[in-house]
C-alpha cells in the first residue's frame, strides 16, 4: 500500500522527536504549568461544546497539504478574536510545522487573547508531546485514533487527565469507532476527510453518528461550508462542528460563524 499523507506527517513527527531533546524536568514543569492553569480557572472544552445550539470550534490554520497556504496575511490572534466575537465556542490552533506551517507558540498567544477554551491540534503520539501541550497552556488537544495503538491511546488519555487537559479523540469515517468509545473519551470527533484522496464525505459523517453514544460530545469535522451542512449534521446528532479552511478564508469570520450558527 502506498504511503499516505498521514503516514508522512507521523514520520516527520517521529523524526522531530528524535532530533530534539526534551528539556530537563519536562514532566515536573508540565505538572507545575497545569497547576497554575487550574488555579487561574480551567476552561472546559466539553462544557463549552455542550451548550445549546451549534457549537463551533473555529480553527486557526495557516496551511494544509491539500490546500497549500490558505491565507497570506495569517494572524492567529486576530482570527481568534474575530472567532470569539462571532460566537465561537472554542478555538483550535494547528501547530504542526512542516505540512501545516503551524507554530506551537501560537497556542499561548491565542489563549492569552481570548476567554474561550483553546485546543491544540497536532499529531500527538507521545506523552512528551502531552507535557509540551500543558506547557503551552492549551486546555485540550487532539488525538487521532488511526495513528495510535489502544495502549498508546489509554496512556495519552491518562497523561491528559493528570494534567487537567481534555481530549478531542478523532476517528475517520472509514474506521470502526469502537476503540475510541471504549477508551472513555468524552469528546468524539468524526473527520469527513479521506487522507488518501482528500475527498470529504459529510454523508458518511452522518452515517457513523448512530454508532456514537448519546452521553459523549459529538463533533463533526472537515468539509463544513454552510448553514445547511450544519443543520444536516445537527439532525444526525452532532452538537459541535470543527471548521477551519472555510473560516480562515472568510472576509468576515465573525459574520460567517453567526451565519453557520443560524443567527
Amino acid at each position: 500500500m502506498a504511503e499516505s499523507v498521514l503516514d508522512r506527517i507521523v514520520a516527520a513527527v517521529r523524526r522531530r522527536q528524535l532530533e530534539t531533546r526534551p528539556g530537563a524536568d519536562l514532566a515536573r514543569a508540565a505538572v507545575e504549568a497545569a497547576e497554575l492553569r487550574r488555579r487561574g480557572g480551567l476552561r472546559s472544552l466539553k462544557q463549552a461544546l455542550s451548550a445549546p445550539g451549534a457549537s463551533i470550534i473555529a480553527e486557526c490554520k495557516r496551511a494544509s497539504p491539500s490546500a497549500g497556504l490558505i491565507r497570506e496575511d495569517f494572524d492567529p490572534i486576530a482570527l481568534a478574536r474575530s472567532y470569539e466575537a462571532g460566537g465561537a465556542s472554542a478555538i483550535s490552533v494547528v501547530t504542526e510545522p512542516d505540512f501545516f506551517k503551524g507554530n506551537p507558540v501560537w497556542v499561548r498567544h491565542v489563549r492569552d487573547s481570548v476567554s474561550l477554551p483553546v485546543l491544540r491540534k497536532d499529531f500527538i503520539i507521545s506523552v512528551r508531546q502531552v507535557y509540551e501541550t500543558a506547557l503551552l497552556g492549551a486546555d485540550a488537544f487532539l488525538l487521532i485514533q488511526r495513528i495510535l495503538t489502544p495502549e498508546m491511546m489509554r496512556e495519552l488519555l491518562v497523561a491528559a487527565r493528570n494534567l487537567h487537559l481534555e481530549v478531542l479523540l478523532e476517528i475517520f469515517v472509514d474506521e470502526d469507532p469502537a476503540e475510541s468509545i471504549k477508551s472513555g473519551a468524552q469528546i468524539l470527533g468524526v473527520n469527513a476527510r479521506n487522507l488518501a484522496t482528500f475527498e470529504t464525505r459529510l454523508d458518511k459523517v452522518v452515517d457513523i453518528a448512530e454508532q456514537l453514544p448519546d452521553d459523549r460530545v459529538r463533533v463533526a469535522e472537515s468539509g463544513i461550508h454552510s448553514r445547511d451542512d450544519v443543520v444536516m449534521l445537527q439532525d444526525a446528532g452532532y452538537g459541535a462542528f470543527l471548521i477551519g479552511e472555510h473560516l480562515v478564508r472568510s472576509e468576515d469570520a465573525s459574520a460567517t460563524i453567526r451565519e453557520l450558527r443560524g443567527e
